[in-house]
């Protein structure tokens, strides 16, 4: 919506699906599974009330302007007033050339100033790019100045030696701006023209992958990505005024703006946390996380949580099963290519199998083989998708683009992506995951999936959490939650449930695994944590914390 005066805040949804035109790809399939291929892999149409996201924000500044935007240790913001902070950070960026089609450095941590940066950013058409400050290798930070060609850092007092030196860059700290109406850019302020020129194909940020298999690559996610999957449902998971947010995770995570934006434009008041996550969870109506950083939070102290949602990594079933006892349980699934989430499931825990669920609203996923062809109903293969979550691509790498992007050719309408997941439709449409196509490894001559060994383990009574590595060319180790876990029952489960080749050599149990600084199984620590143990002569079944 181009002018955001018009814009009223309002969910329109058509349950009628995405219609397939005649695809040849089709033709080895029975009548049956062509029927079920295109019944399954659509989600339904939804009509977006706005296309910018920060429209949906200012909707709320306007309407609410004195309801409470956000907390943050003692101090507390108002939506109009962190709308006027913005729209003065905004008109400062506008006067050093910062503009739609710029990108502009969030290198912060957890904060007010950190709301104030992202609107002001959002509002004069540029994008932000979000690292936590504090956790950021600075060859990181400067990797990422270089590959998004960032002129504008917006950073944090207590930081600003970090990052001050680096070369052709202007930095400003956004709790040291001048937020007072005598500021002479206060009288001109500029933003509400430049508020129309943001276009819903714009991006909206740009995400940096963790970098895990090598240099961390920029994700270009649209504002059109962002409001289809936070202003719909499930995606909005029944934010409104009113209700609390918690904000528990690293800003440079994909799911940390399914937190803060989707608050924001939903009118709800954003609980931003310190060290303590289980006092910011307490108070919260709506937590996002990921099932590592949840496994830390007690449901019985969370006694206003009204919906759960979980992505990032697979969750277990003990997990699932704990929380939808206490409320909404959603379990959801996507790459940050594809927008936070793009599939999701409304997990009540009675009797239902634990998935990945659905495609959400105008999303569509397709399950298909090594040659890019339907797979049958209930055959496992690879999960591409499609749909108006679709990212923009990889920031200046075209190569990278063109190998994990392609045109959509079951809509002949935009593009689709490889997501490296694998998964299976179930009779009723819903998604089984079998875990990442690169997490296939070849052991004792056989393909085995180290995820589904983890959901086996996890199975076990008592078991919350279970991750399994491939250690060197012939053993398997698997790393279980809690520490007090009965090692030979895993087992037992194991040789009941799988075959001989699929059980792990070393089993360690541990109270807690350890986390990377975006809240999922740190895998490289663990995998490291092997190699120590296995020069170790005597080792003890709880692994040493200082091994770690």
């Amino acid at each position: 919506m181009s002018d955001p005066a018009l814009f009223t805040y309002e969910k329109h949804t058509d349950k009628n699906h995405i219609a397939f035109g005649h695809i040849d790809s089709f033709n080895h399939l029975s009548t049956h599974d062509k029927y079920l291929f295109k019944k399954f892999a659509a989600g339904p149409i939804c009509e977006l009330p706005t296309t910018c996201i920060h429209h949906a924000f200012e909707f709320y500044a306007r309407t609410t302007p004195n309801a409470i935007a956000a907390i943050h240790k003692k101090d507390t913001i108002t939506y109009g007033e962190l709308n006027r902070r913005a729209d003065l950070l905004a008109t400062y960026l506008a006067t050093q050339g910062i503009g739609p089609g710029d990108y502009v450095g969030l290198f912060v941590r957890r904060s007010i100033p950190m709301l104030i940066g992202i609107m002001a950013v959002l509002k004069i058409g540029a994008a932000y790019v979000p690292q936590d400050v504090k956790l950021a290798p600075e060859n990181q930070l400067r990797y990422i100045i270089d590959k998004a060609k960032i002129s504008v850092i917006l950073t944090l007092s207590a930081y600003h030696s970090k990052i001050k030196h680096f070369e052709n860059t202007k930095t400003l700290c956004i709790d040291k701006v001048n937020h007072s109406t005598t500021n002479p850019l206060a009288t001109k302020i500029i933003t509400g023209n430049i508020t129309g020129k943001t276009n819903s194909k714009d991006p909206c940020f740009i995400l940096f992958t963790s970098g895990t298999t090598g240099k961390p690559n920029g994700v270009k996610v649209t504002h059109e990505n962002v409001c289809n999957i936070l202003l719909t449902e499930p995606g909005d998971l029944g934010m409104k005024p009113g209700m609390k947010v918690s904000q528990l995770l690293n800003i440079a995570f994909d799911m940390a703006a399914w937190e803060i934006l989707g608050c924001l434009s939903h009118g709800a008041t954003l609980l931003i946390r310190e060290s303590n996550m289980q006092a910011v969870a307490n108070d919260a109506d709506v937590i996002i996380a990921t099932p590592s950083i949840l496994h830390n939070i007690d449901p019985e102290q969370c006694t206003h949580v009204k919906t759960v949602a979980v992505a990032g990594e697979p969750c277990s079933k003990p997990l699932a099963d704990k929380w939808s006892q206490k409320c909404a349980f959603y379990n959801c699934c996507g790459p940050t290519e594809t927008t936070i989430v793009n599939t999701a499931q409304h997990y009540t825990g009675t009797g239902e199998p634990l998935t990945i669920g659905k495609p959400t609203p105008n999303n569509t996923i397709y399950i298909l083989n090594a040659d890019q062809f339907p797979c049958k109903i209930g055959e496992i293969g690879e999960i591409w998708a499609g749909g108006k979550g679709i990212s923009a691509g990889y920031l200046n790498n075209p190569t990278l683009t063109n190998e994990r992007y392609a045109p959509d050719p079951f809509l002949n309408d935009g593009m689709m992506f490889r997501t490296r997941d694998l998964a299976r439709w179930t009779k009723d449409g819903e998604l089984e995951f079998f875990g990442r196509a690169d997490d296939q490894v070849k052991f004792k001559g056989f393909r085995i999936e180290l995820d589904g060994i983890s959901s086996v383990i996890e199975s076990t009574p008592n078991c919350t959490q279970a991750t399994t590595l491939k250690y060197n060319s012939h053993q398997l180790v698997a790393f279980i939650t809690p520490s007090n876990v009965d090692c030979q029952q895993v087992r037992k489960t194991l040789e009941k449930n799988l075959p001989y080749y699929c059980i792990p050599e070393h089993i360690y149990t541990m109270e807690t695994l350890p986390l990377t600084d975006r809240g999922k199984v740190d895998k490289r620590k663990l995998r490291s944590f092997a190699e120590k143990l296995q020069r170790v002569s005597t080792l003890s079944p709880t692994p040493s914390e200082e091994l770690i």
